[in-house]
């Protein structure tokens, strides 16, 4: 059971959280751009690629539009997609969930071209390659 005090120290640690983070007033789908543009109440503007959010990837233009923020203005919801995200993270540069940022990491990394990559596959094949998918 939460004690009356401890009640206290959480609404107090959330206000101060909430007067240094901030929030999302209005959010909507820029069809024509395929973008998220998120207006904060520090007056910033945001714009994202929805194709980099996690969940929205292909997602339909209707379903794209239901944009709902939360309660305290911390995070955006489309429900017709399950999907969420972080007002906070939006500003960082984190678009999905650890283990879904991370695929998208090595995703890029794996298809970048460098010569140093070039280099290290002619020496990999020259040592036989890379060994075979074993069932």
């Amino acid at each position: 059971m939460v004690t009356e005090s401890e009640l206290r120290r959480a609404e107090a640690a959330m206000d101060e959280y909430l007067s240094q983070t901030p929030q999302a007033t209005q959010a909507r789908y820029i069809r024509s751009r395929r973008r998220l543009l998120v207006t904060l109440n520090n007056g910033v503007e945001l714009t994202v690629p929805t194709d980099l959010i996690e969940g929205l990837k292909g997602a339909t233009p209707a379903d794209l539009s239901a944009i709902e923020i939360t309660p305290l203005g911390t995070g955006l919801h489309w429900p017709n997609l399950d999907a969420d995200v972080s007002v906070e993270g939006l500003m960082q540069g984190i678009f999905g969930s650890r283990k879904w940022m991370a695929q998208q990491m090595g995703r890029t990394g794996g298809s970048s071209r460098s010569v140093a990559k070039a280099t290290a596959a002619r020496e990999n094949g020259k040592k036989g390659g890379r060994p075979r998918k074993t069932a």
